[in-house]
């Protein structure tokens, strides 16, 4: 009797603190989710406003190099956290600070990324979203006084919140928060504030007045073996693509590095370069592209290299001191290469642009998980067999390489490589691969031969 007490009493207790966490982080996860939704919803209406009279101004290519030293002054002199493409601030933040994030960064973010893409700079906008909301959620863990680990777990809500309200995707965006910051691991014990805070967020900035470009596709064919062969060949032509773009994204920044100029010369050169390449091919690979990657889901014909180029401008724009993020880049690049590749299959370019848009973020950043959930929010479910399948071959065929310096490597992508884990991907200077020994192989094939007939059976 007096053993069954006692657990009845630990139960009591345990349910009566999980019951107790439940509500505290349902209260901590709404605030996250109110504070991301509002500063997600003014930062879009700032640089809609801005991009809408930049249009109309005259010589529209000569004010792109001044935009990049505005930029790059902007944030160098008030909050040199907010250098780069945002999320992977945050991701170092998360892992060297327990996510403390000086409560300027938002302000200062917010400005230098609608100057960026205001004149024209190549870069994207839910990067600045998620720093922001990572920003607003630590300030909100210090005037609440939370422990580091609490404020941690905050600045991750943060980061799904920002990307949930940019995109209009709250399971995707909650989740890419936390799959983000690990190669190979989820904080399950963020997942739920994560969702609420992602939600709120979502439905905070809908009420506000920002809209979404969900299209559901309906132009998917039926599932046979040839189309699964199709799109895992598909899933590896993203991997080497998103590859192709993470490797720019590093020459670029290594070459800028080792010039001998200072970076406000190094802004007004990038800035120059990316006028004169708008100026020799198109203006549509300025800015953040919506236009050409709405038309390459919906099915329109992109000139076959409008991936290429976008990665020329992006990796230029963001190596040189333009600020912003990099997730719609990625979108633009996968979605013109999915549309040139469903042409060339013979397939619904609209349908391989969808996929290639979500694949590419699946290898970019390893986050498969998201990027598979992400093609349901915003193209249906019919979608989803192709693109989950597509979105894991990109993010093995990319492998232990990130758009996000930052990340942290938890595991190996084959048991072939041996990493190190633990360690920051850019950090990673190679990886050792062990070769599959070749008597093993051996005896497996004649194993199976035996089964087979091929190889007589020994009389007992």
């Amino acid at each position: 009797m007096r053993r069954i007490r006692i657990r009845l009493t630990r139960l009591i207790a345990e349910e009566t603190w999980l019951f107790a966490s439940l509500i505290k982080w349902t209260l901590l996860a709404t605030a996250v989710g109110i504070l991301a939704g509002c500063a997600t919803a003014l930062f879009l209406a700032l640089l809609g406003w801005s991009t809408a009279s930049m249009e109309r101004a005259p010589l529209r290519l000569l004010w792109i190099p001044l935009g990049f030293l505005g930029a790059h002054l902007l944030v160098k002199w008030l909050a040199p956290d907010a250098e780069g493409h945002g999320t992977d601030k945050v991701i170092e933040a998360v892992h060297r600070r327990s996510g403390r994030i000086p409560l300027l960064v938002a302000p200062v973010k917010l400005a230098a990324t609608v100057l960026t893409i205001a004149v024209g700079g190549s870069v994207g906008k839910e990067g600045p979203a998620a720093q922001i909301g990572a920003s607003l959620a630590s300030g909100l863990a210090s005037f609440l006084r939370l422990g580091r680990r609490d404020r941690r777990k905050l600045v991750i809500c943060g980061i799904g919140a920002g990307f949930a309200t940019v995109f209009g995707t709250p399971i995707a965006g909650a989740i890419f928060g936390l799959e983000v910051l690990v190669l190979g691991s989820l904080m399950y014990d963020v997942l739920y504030p994560s969702f609420v805070a992602g939600m709120v967020g979502y439905h905070i900035a809908s009420r506000l007045g920002v809209r979404y470009f969900h299209q559901a596709l309906y132009e998917v064919p039926h599932p046979t073996e040839g189309i699964f062969l199709k799109t895992i060949a598909a899933g590896a032509v993203f991997g080497l693509v998103a590859l192709l773009l993470i490797e720019m994204l590093r020459l670029v920044h290594w070459i800028t590095r080792r010039l001998p100029l200072p970076g406000w010369a190094i802004a007004l050169g990038g800035g120059g370069l990316v006028a004169a390449l708008a100026w020799l091919t198109s203006d549509r690979y300025l800015g953040l592209g919506v236009p050409t990657l709405e038309a390459s889901i919906l099915g329109a014909w992109v000139p076959w290299d409008a991936a290429l180029l976008k990665i020329l401008f992006t990796s230029i724009s963001l190596g040189t001191g333009g600020s912003g993020g990099i997730v719609t880049p990625i979108f633009f690049i996968g979605a013109t290469a999915g549309n040139t590749l469903g042409a060339l299959l013979g397939f619904d370019r609209g349908t391989f642009a969808a996929i290639g848009m979500v694949s590419l973020l699946a290898g970019a950043a390893n986050a498969p998980l998201s990027a598979s959930i992400m093609a349901i929010e915003l193209f249906g479910p019919a979608v989803a067999p192709y693109a989950a399948m597509s979105c894991v071959v990109s993010f093995l065929i990319v492998g232990h390489r990130s758009v996000y310096p930052s990340q942290v490597l938890g595991m190996s992508k084959a048991r072939s490589v041996r990493v190190q884990a633990g360690a920051e991907l850019g950090s990673v200077r190679g990886v050792e691969v062990r070769p599959v020994r070749l008597r093993r192989t051996a005896t497996i094939l004649k194993a199976l031969r035996k089964r087979r007939g091929d190889i007589p059976r020994r009389p007992a």
